[in-house]
């Protein structure tokens, strides 16, 4: 049987600030280095040594605006003054050649994700912590914040998981190795979605021809 051309997925991880998000993304890139990291436009200034294209696009207020109306970004927000939101061009390039964008986003623009006109490709994982006692104790042990940053942090983070229904698998990171393993099962399954597979129809088709030929 020939090749049959895959499109590629919108992964979508989402979870509390401490579940474990950023830890199972990297660890998903390692496993498989094809998949694209969206990268992120910004209205906001550079800080020293962010890169533009690398750590986000950056953009002036008009430019991306005038993107969002003319449909070019799969979601968007305003945040603290400033606007972030993943442009659509470059992750429409990437499935079309069958390669996996991967989002670290929250629920409002999952949703929006969902919502767009690639949203039949997308592909939604929340990461919720095994208890909040876990979670608090997570976000202390980093020695980053302050109590009072902690406490906010905690609070976003009820926010976050009260949304947990509205996607498409949800996992329990009690254990970072069994959690990786689930994760990477999920993906390689829904890969195979026959959405995802364009070019099943075509083979199909030729196993037809194959099969009346044969008569």
């Amino acid at each position: 049987m020939s090749d049959v051309a895959r499109r590629g997925l919108l992964i979508i991880l989402s979870s509390p600030s401490g579940a474990g998000k950023s830890t199972l993304a990297k660890r998903l890139m390692t496993w498989d280095e094809s998949l694209a990291f969206s990268v992120s436009a910004t209205t906001r200034a550079p800080r020293p040594g962010e890169v533009d294209g690398t750590d986000y696009h950056f953009m002036e207020e008009a430019t991306f605006k005038n993107t969002v109306a003319d449909g070019g970004m799969l979601e968007h927000a305003h945040v603290f003054g400033n606007f972030y939101g993943s442009p659509m061009a470059p992750v429409e390039a990437a499935i079309g050649e069958g390669r996996d964008v991967l989002f670290d986003i929250d629920w409002q623009g999952a949703q929006q994700i969902r919502n767009s006109a690639l949203g039949r490709h997308t592909l939604s994982i929340f990461i919720l912590p095994p208890s909040i006692a876990e979670l608090r104790r997570r976000l202390e042990s980093r020695g980053q914040d302050s109590a009072e940053v902690i406490a906010r942090r905690m609070q976003k983070s009820w926010d976050e998981i009260s949304h947990w229904d509205g996607y498409d698998y949800v996992l329990v990171n009690d254990d970072l190795d069994k959690t990786e393993a689930q994760l990477k099962a999920i993906v390689s399954a829904e890969r195979m979605r026959r959405p995802q597979q364009p070019g099943l129809a075509d083979h199909v088709r030729a196993l037809q021809s194959q099969f009346e030929d044969s008569l």
